[in-house]
């Protein structure tokens, strides 16, 4: 038995601690168009929110450091209607430090993790907007960035066999 925790223990320390610090946030890019406003329409109608999330990660010329973005667009229709309320992009991204973590398992961490981390800051801007473009805040329901880099994964997969066929 303490032969086996000697192993882990060797095993532990063998494997580097990861290491992730938050160097800084931003806003890239926000446009709120609020179309309804624009049109003259008023009147209290119940939205219908679409929501598309794109993310992109990159390395920057600094040892260890990435930038992850979040695209985020709202599409605001009347509910039973075809008329906008209103159009939401934002683009928010985060500086990162990132140690410890294997070459093959980079990318996943900066595609899962990173956005994790800057969620509630996106979530809380999105808020904000709505709120002051005039309509009720939207709260963000969680966003699932595993099941997100599964399907984008996937979606790749797809792809390159359709150019090999």
């Amino acid at each position: 038995m303490a032969e086996e925790d000697a192993k882990e223990n060797t095993a532990a320390q063998a494997a580097p601690q990861v290491q992730m610090r938050v160097l800084g946030q931003f806003i890239r890019d926000l446009s709120f168009e609020n179309v309804m406003a624009q049109k003259g329409v008023s009147g209290d109608v119940q939205p219908e929110i679409s929501v598309q999330v794109n993310l992109d990660a990159k390395k920057r010329p600094a040892d260890h450091q990435y930038e992850v973005s979040i695209k985020l667009n709202l599409k605001s229709k009347a509910k039973g209607l075809e008329d906008i309320l209103f159009l939401c992009e934002l683009d928010y991204c985060g500086l990162f430090h990132v140690e410890g973590v294997a070459e093959d398992q980079l990318h996943p961490f900066l595609m899962i993790e990173c956005p994790r981390m800057l969620f509630p800051f996106l979530r809380r801007i999105v808020s904000d907007v709505t709120r002051d473009g005039g309509y009720p805040p939207v709260n963000l329901d969680n966003i699932d960035f595993v099941s997100l880099y599964r399907n984008e994964l996937m979606r790749r997969q797809a792809e390159a066999q359709k150019t090999e066929a």
